[in-house]
């Protein structure tokens, strides 16, 4: 992809910080950042939003891909090398720059050489209320997930974001870690965004973002004082508002196909 950094130079060194915005569309992402209305997002990408295809059409398959190493692929052809990847025979996307672990997935990688791994979930594929909902946590050394994180609150993002802090600065500053956080606000519902709206539309989609993009700083201040750390930030999927009559997701229309990517290196502020 295009903003691929070396991995091998970052693993190692580096805290990780991997922040996926459930159900972001890319246009919607894209055009908030033109027209500056995602100020903190901007600053901390300043070189914006990379248009990009996502591996699966819902969450719980795209975040087994994203675990896996395969994470949104650009949206042009070519072979795209990978940030990360679980060794397997024939990867045709593993190149010299790609971190490449030793297991079944990157999140037990990165425990194997020694990183505090955490997720802090939000929709209901986090929620460790059934079986299914411990799937994706349970990959992690340390997982989280209250009701107040998930979709049904309006605050989702400042209280995971909240909580991730504080977890932060309760940590040794010697220890690196890969915190993961699925963001649910963008998700449905997100009709509670936009004042007077009763029905979930693009309008609403773009207001839900313009609220998480302001809690951003509650979880970049401590960040900032901790280390380095690289950032990964993208959608799992899109979603349809009514394009071609089709609505919602789990379905291969591209608005649900195309999804925002990025990465950022944040140096420790000294």
């Amino acid at each position: 992809m295009s903003n691929i950094q070396n991995m091998n130079k970052i693993v190692g060194t580096h805290s990780i910080v991997f922040l996926s915005f459930d159900t972001l569309r890319y246009d919607v992402a894209a055009m908030c950042f033109r027209e500056g209305l995602t100020p903190n997002i901007a600053n901390l990408i300043p070189q914006g939003w990379e248009e990009c295809h996502t591996p699966a059409t819902f969450t719980f398959a795209a975040h087994q891909a994203f675990f896996a190493g395969f994470l949104p692929t650009p949206a042009k052809p070519g072979k795209h090398g990978r940030l990360l990847a679980a060794r397997f025979t024939g990867s045709e996307t593993t190149t010299e720059d790609t971190y490449v672990f030793d297991t079944s997935d990157v999140i037990s990688g990165f425990a194997q050489i020694g990183y505090q791994t955490i997720c802090i979930g939000g929709v209901g594929f986090f929620n460790k209320q059934t079986p299914l909902g411990n799937v994706l946590p349970s990959l992690f050394e340390e997982s989280y997930w209250q009701e107040e994180f998930g979709v049904a609150n309006p605050g989702s993002t400042e209280a995971q974001f909240r909580f991730a802090a504080e977890l932060i600065q309760s940590m040794n500053p010697a220890q690196r870690f890969f915190l993961f956080i699925n963001v649910s606000a963008i998700h449905q519902p997100n009709c509670y965004f936009e004042e007077g709206a009763y029905v979930d539309s693009l309008q609403t989609h773009r207001a839900a973002l313009l609220y998480v993009d302001r809690q951003l700083p509650t979880l970049l201040k401590p960040l900032q004082k901790k280390g380095d750390t690289f950032f990964i930030l993208c959608s799992d999927h899109g979603t349809a508002y009514g394009e071609d009559n089709f609505y919602g997701h789990r379905l291969s229309h591209p608005t649900v196909l195309t999804v925002p990517f990025a990465t950022r290196l944040l140096k420790q502020q000294r």
